[in-house]
């Protein structure tokens, strides 16, 4: 686990706790492959600093993976949001991560965070709409997970992340050194695989 972006978040912590109250500031998002079995990883993360985007979309274990991380999390006060699957979510007493700001069809309930991955304009609106609390930009900067691909970078992200109503966390390429590179202003919250793992 990347020690200086915990501390990184534990600073953004203290200066947010005064203004808009206590919130996750890292985000760990599971992957079925950079990450196949994120438990150990989940049971590091710093006690109510952290959350888990649970993704392992495909996975034939994904349901009782989910019930040993929510387990986890809420003996560790983590905030756990699933992604994609509302009912998964409710089952296991988590909030809801969407994609692209849509909702999948399924009945809008849940309970616990509402967050949402946005990669465009449009996709940030439609998070809004939603009424996510929190909207991961995406790719900030260059990641594994998008071998090849290049990220928004600086400028265009901070660009993107001034047109957002919704406060913005960066995703894709994060750690203690790419974040400083961002507005802390704008960046209130940092999602991540490697960084965190």
């Amino acid at each position: 686990m990347d020690a200086r972006l915990v501390a990184w978040a534990r600073a953004v912590k203290a200066r947010r706790w005064r203004t808009r109250g206590p919130s996750p500031i890292l985000w760990l998002f599971t992957d079925a492959h950079r990450l196949p079995d994120p438990r150990a990883a989940v049971a590091r993360l710093p006690r109510g600093l952290a959350g888990v985007v649970f993704r392992h979309d495909g996975d034939s274990q994904r349901a009782a993976l989910g019930r040993a991380l929510a387990r986890t999390c809420r003996a560790r006060r983590l905030a756990l949001v699933v992604a994609g699957d509302v009912r998964l979510a409710v089952a296991l007493g988590a909030g809801v991560h969407l994609r692209g700001g849509s909702w999948s069809g399924e009945a809008r309930i849940g309970r616990g965070w509402l967050t949402s991955s946005a990669h465009t304009p449009a996709e940030l609106r439609r998070a809004w709409r939603a009424r996510a609390d929190l909207v991961f930009l995406s790719p900030a900067f260059a990641t594994p997970s998008h071998p090849g691909a290049g990220g928004l970078g600086p400028a265009r992200w901070s660009r993107l992340a001034r047109r957002s109503r919704l406060p913005v966390a960066a995703l894709g390429g994060t750690n203690h050194a790419t974040v400083r590179r961002l507005p802390v202003r704008l960046c209130c919250a940092v999602g991540a695989i490697g960084a965190l793992a």
